[in-house]
């Protein structure tokens, strides 16, 4: 029996040589994971087991969450400390600006078993984790119609990788990114390492403008980029809205589709989205309708977890959502599925809304998503050479 490690160093480097085939193969296989976790009963005997997630606060404020899952034989369990200062901006608070927010560090290690109960493997988290998320954001890209315009709230670890990844999979229809964020030094080193030379082959001919709340005109850029938006990234342990839900769900704001995704918050005190955004997402879509799980015209918003975001999400909190009012990736696969399947088949105005539509997705992250990509990792890096194997554990 042998033990893979794999440190920072060597996942940063497997990470950053996946060709764009290997995150298509990455993403079929979280979909299919996604897929059976939303279609099947959560038991122990079930194919799919998510238990909810563990916090301890510490006593420097601080939290360690444990995050176990089992997908098929394949067990694993998550082990990632926040480090939550106390940092603040003073900026003037003029509205549209990004609010004060957590500082997070993410440090820990997501630990797999093989079906003997043994580990097989143990991987840093930090950078397996902002892969994987944004790995499941980029799922819904695949869908829409138009992604031209693409604007990142963040300048971490979260939104490198879902810049990164969005061209590596689509680089020909994007044409220009914002990067949105509260300090312009963030941002700028985000830009930086953007640019490295290294990076051109996935980058392309995709334009980068940079926007931070110490520029005098704040306010009104926000807007523009906001509203020239096809794909709005949200990327930051925000505690307020990042930007006002006028920008959105005004008359004018309404006259694209875009998809807007929020994956930086993972508690019920943050909050990335204005809840009126979600609200308006929710609404009936004529008078006297009803809200339903699959809404193929919209009328909900997508989650990688009911269960989680019920609990979790401080959007979903603030806006005082139910479990009718959302529907899952994985769920959405299936009706994919079952439309293509089926000749003339699946829901009215699904692929028409996931399309152009205004689709609201967020997400606070499973258990499930770290065994499954990490199991692929792991893979990988045995084809590939990468990492420490300990045999005779």
């Amino acid at each position: 029996m042998s033990l893979t490690i794999l440190n920072g160093s060597s996942m940063d480097t497997l990470l950053h040589s996946l060709t764009r085939d290997d995150v298509h193969a990455l993403q079929a296989a979280l979909a299919e994971a996604l897929h059976t976790y939303s279609t099947t009963a959560q038991s122990p005997t079930c194919a799919v087991n998510q238990p909810q997630r563990t916090a301890i606060v510490r006593r420097d404020g601080g939290s360690t969450l444990f995050m176990p899952a089992r997908n098929e034989d394949e067990v694993g369990v998550k082990i990632v400390s926040l480090v939550e200062g106390s940092e603040r901006s003073s900026g003037s608070g003029a509205e549209g600006d990004i609010p004060p927010s957590l500082t997070t560090s993410p440090q820990g290690f997501l630990t797999l078993l093989a079906p003997h109960g043994l580990p097989s493997a143990l991987l840093c988290a930090s950078q397996l984790t902002a892969f994987r998320t944004a790995l499941l954001s980029t799922l819904l890209l695949q869908t829409r119609h138009t992604i031209s315009h693409i604007a990142v709230f963040g300048a971490g670890a979260q939104a490198y990788w879902h810049i990164r990844l969005s061209l590596l999979l689509y680089r020909d229809a994007i044409k220009h990114i914002y990067i949105i964020n509260r300090s312009f030094a963030r941002a700028e080193a985000l830009l930086a390492r953007i640019y490295k030379e290294e990076n051109a082959a996935w980058r392309g001919n995709a334009r980068f403008s940079v926007l931070s709340r110490e520029y005098g005109e704040y306010p009104r850029v926000l807007k523009e980029e906001v509203r020239k938006a096809d794909v709005v990234f949200c990327c930051t342990p925000s505690l307020e809205p990042l930007f006002p839900a006028e920008h959105l769900i005004s008359v004018e704001g309404r006259r694209k589709g875009r998809l807007v995704v929020a994956i930086g918050s993972y508690k019920r005190h943050m909050c990335e989205l204005h809840p009126d955004i979600l609200r308006q997402a929710v609404a009936p879509l004529h008078s006297g309708g009803h809200y339903h799980k699959h809404a193929p015209r919209g009328g909900v918003v997508v989650v990688d977890s009911l269960t989680a975001c019920l609990e979790e999400a401080g959007e979903v909190w603030r806006a005082g959502l139910n479990g009718e009012q959302m529907v899952e990736l994985g769920e959405l696969v299936m009706l994919k599925r079952k439309k293509g399947a089926d000749e003339g088949g699946g829901e009215e105005g699904l692929d028409d809304w996931l399309a152009r539509g205004n689709v609201v997705f967020k997400a606070v992250g499973m258990g499930l998503m770290d065994v499954v990509v990490g199991r692929e990792v792991v893979r990988i890096a045995g084809e590939r050479g990468l990492g420490v194997r300990v045999e005779g554990l």
